[in-house]
């Protein structure tokens, strides 16, 4: 997670490093599309990094997300 200078008028952007397949996630990069995560999209100043990653829990817990294939334990984003 990063912090721009703009934080936290803005949101921070997420990348993983471990791969992780979700939705939010690209597949090639790793980087968290703000607009398909709902606390990144509707980003508030009083919105902090727990919030997003509280958030971000939630979305990898769902039931559509938790049954999506992942690759192996160990695997990067190169």
């Amino acid at each position: 997670m990063h912090c721009g200078e703009k934080y936290p008028d803005e949101p921070p952007t997420i990348q993983f490093v471990s791969h992780v397949n979700l939705p939010c996630v690209n597949e090639h990069t790793g980087v968290v599309d703000p607009k398909q995560l709902p606390c990144l999209a509707q980003w508030k100043r009083e919105n902090t990094m727990e919030t997003v990653l509280i958030e971000l829990r939630r979305y990898m817990a769902a039931p559509a997300h938790k049954k999506l294939p992942q690759r192996p334990e160990g695997s990067t984003f190169s």
